[in-house]
């Protein structure tokens, strides 16, 4: 640590960030609702995000680098960038996560940089926080059943933050197209719980109408999810995008995305229904950060089928590195590498 603050950036690992409390839930739903509420205020800086295909024709829409820039203001007054890269069969082939990701922290006085960590903790649990944040607003009160539709890393975050937040759950249901990944999964979380049964479902439509709130998790890259197979009163956090079916967003009783700019583009299904005259901004419901706000009312009934489509947020990237950081120079982990 002879590095002094003025000439040097703080490394953080992926177990700096594990010793850091970077597994619990609490500090990214803290970080990502002050994001949200200040995406409302407009208080932000976000550029649209870049994506770098390589084989844009014949590659996997999972195989991807994106580059994820923001400001994020208020209190914070941050700048960062997220650099995220994923192969959809990096498990398979190189027994490797999906995704792997950096996240530079920028002083916006001078630009300079002053911390780099291991992004893939962060990213995976500042989704999670959206899921968690948008069932607080958008499920039903006291909801205790939630399935997931794909069983892997993503999944395990989304569904152990739900858990540490909701205290109503009782029933969990998983459902991977290898089942064998499901069952890892449900040992997993049955070593982690003890008053919540956890089942693997014998197929998808068996895990989505048998729940109050859907978690989509999958590198799907074409729609499996029909609108049939909803239960009145379900809330859908969508995070994987491409599962549900065009029909899920035109009939849904809501829509809420976190940015409408993000989330209409790159022929995601929105943006394709966009382009056929069938969906629009006028048709979505709200921002997510509106419904935080007050400014646009989140769950008005309990028969209604809500979907939050969250495209992810480079300003939830930034804000949750930031109070990673933040915790790392109060407890003085991590290392300093001069400049």
């Amino acid at each position: 640590m002879g590095a002094t603050q003025e000439n040097s950036l703080l490394y953080l690992s992926k177990q700096d960030i594990v010793d850091l409390g970077g597994l619990r839930s609490d500090p990214y739903v803290k970080a990502v609702t002050l994001a949200l509420k200040l995406h409302a205020k407009q208080d932000i800086v976000q550029p649209l995000k870049p994506y770098l295909r390589v084989d844009p024709k014949n590659g996997h829409i999972a195989d991807r680098i994106i580059a994820m820039p923001a400001y994020v203001g208020g209190d914070l007054c941050i700048s960062g960038l997220k650099w995220i890269g994923s192969k959809h069969d990096n498990p398979a082939k190189r027994n490797k996560e999906r995704a792997s990701a950096l996240i530079i922290l920028n002083d916006p006085e001078s630009n300079y940089p002053i911390a780099v960590m291991e992004g893939s903790i962060i990213s995976g649990m500042r989704t999670a926080a959206v899921t968690s944040i948008g069932a607080r607003y958008l499920a039903r009160k006291a909801f205790q059943s939630v399935s997931v539709i794909g069983c892997g890393v993503i999944a395990k975050m989304q569904i152990i933050s739900l858990l540490e937040q909701f205290d109503s759950i009782r029933m969990i249901h998983l459902y991977d197209l290898n089942r064998e990944t499901a069952i890892q999964l449900a040992n997993e979380l049955k070593s982690f719980v003890d008053q919540v049964e956890v089942r693997v479902a014998q197929s998808s439509e068996e895990a989505v109408r048998h729940t109050e709130v859907l978690i989509t998790a999958t590198v799907a890259s074409s729609p499996h999810i029909p609108y049939e197979w909803l239960a009145k009163g379900t809330f859908v956090s969508n995070i994987s995008i491409m599962d549900l079916h065009k029909d899920v967003f035109t009939r849904a009783d809501k829509v809420i995305v976190d940015d409408w700019d993000q989330s209409n583009r790159e022929k995601k299904i929105i943006h394709q229904l966009v382009l056929e005259g069938k969906f629009s901004r006028a048709q979505l419901h709200a921002e997510l950060g509106e419904i935080l706000m007050g400014m646009k009312p989140g769950r008005e009934h309990e028969d209604e089928i809500i979907v939050l489509n969250p495209m992810g947020m480079a300003i939830e990237d930034i804000a949750c590195a930031a109070e990673i950081y933040s915790r790392a120079v109060e407890q003085e982990k991590g290392t300093r590498l001069c400049l």
